[in-house]
């Protein structure tokens, strides 16, 4: 497992992160979701994401259970803020102050830590001034219950802003929490090139696409047994912009060139992104453990310039690159 700078700051990460959306305290069984997680240990995987909001806040109880006992200082956890938790209150949401300062506190006891390595907003928070979220922000870094602040799915304007307003408060915005994959590449003409400006790094999920890019999903196919495209639980319904028969003819024509590197297609499909090197880290999901131990394969695959422009060719009428689809599809109001 090799490790990577998150953004500019002297924090490492590993190449593959271990994040438990869709799974802990939802899809999967809490005995799978810890032989998961010391799989990813095991593997080498030191970088660990969720969220309060990942099945009502029982995927971070389900993580901290799965790290107990591991070396605190040898790990970097990660997780979120603003979706609605709890009764889902008007105030159980957002990036107020309040719901900040109240939630890194239920985060940690949940974790059972005395500090998340970066805290993140999961997304930004029209209902509240961005002052104020930032200003909460510093002083969870100054209290030392955040080490770092990252945020997940901002506009290249809103890292432009909420960077300056860090600098100015005395903390580093080092990172930003996108969907990217070579089937969904919005972030690529302008949120990748201002992190870049800024020393932001990005830290990807859905590398494989919902699991699309895996190749086990086919044209008039069955859909496998316990896969993400037929879990009533949320899975079927964001991996749904896949299921389209010219996307998964597509994504069969990968085939070769993954063979050609001798890569299965999910390995090719989390190199592809760890190519682009404002990418920090490419968080991976499992239900299984051997899962994890495949996918940890892709971590140093070098693909050479003509690979790459093959994968271009061959998800060209496809893939996804509008880079007004990152504010289309954020929420323009909290949820409760």
């Amino acid at each position: 497992m090799e490790h990577r700078h998150l953004g500019s700051s002297g924090l490492k990460v590993s190449e593959i992160t271990y994040g438990n959306w869709l799974t802990h305290g939802s899809q999967v069984e809490n005995d799978a979701a810890v032989a998961c997680v010391h799989a990813a240990l095991d593997a080498g995987i030191t970088t660990f994401d969720t969220a309060d909001v990942y099945a009502n806040t029982a995927a971070e109880s389900v993580l901290g259970r799965a790290l107990k006992g591991q070396r605190r200082e040898s790990l970097e956890i990660l997780t979120k803020v603003y979706f609605p938790t709890g009764p889902k209150g008007p105030n159980d949401t957002g990036l107020s102050r309040k719901h900040i300062l109240e939630s890194i506190d239920g985060s940690l006891r949940r974790l059972g830590t005395d500090h998340v390595d970066v805290y993140q907003a999961h997304r930004y928070d029209t209902e509240t001034p961005l002052t104020e979220t930032m200003q909460a922000f510093a002083d969870v870094v100054r209290a030392g219950k955040a080490f770092y602040v990252g945020v997940s799915e901002w506009t290249a304007e809103q890292l432009r802003e909420g960077h300056a307003l860090a600098r100015e408060l005395g903390f580093q915005l080092v990172s930003n929490q996108p969907q990217y994959s070579a089937l969904w590449r919005v972030i690529e003409s302008e949120v990748v090139p201002t992190s870049e400006e800024l020393g932001i790094g990005q830290i990807v999920f859905s590398p494989v696409a919902q699991g699309v890019l895996t190749g086990k999903y086919t044209p008039g196919g069955e859909l496998p047994a316990g896969s993400r495209a037929r879990d009533e639980k949320g899975g079927k319904t964001m991996i749904s912009r896949w299921m389209r028969d010219d996307v998964l003819v597509a994504v069969q024509g990968l085939r070769p060139v993954a063979d050609d590197h001798g890569l299965s297609l999910s390995q090719l499909a989390l190199a592809w992104v760890l190519q682009n090197r404002n990418v920090s880290s490419a968080i991976i999901g499992a239900s299984r453990p051997e899962q994890v131990v495949e996918n940890v394969k892709a971590s140093g695959v070098t693909l050479p310039p003509e690979t790459l422009q093959r994968i271009d060719e061959v998800l060209a009428g496809v893939a996804e690159r509008d880079p007004g689809k990152t504010a289309e599809n954020a929420p323009k109001a909290r949820l409760v």
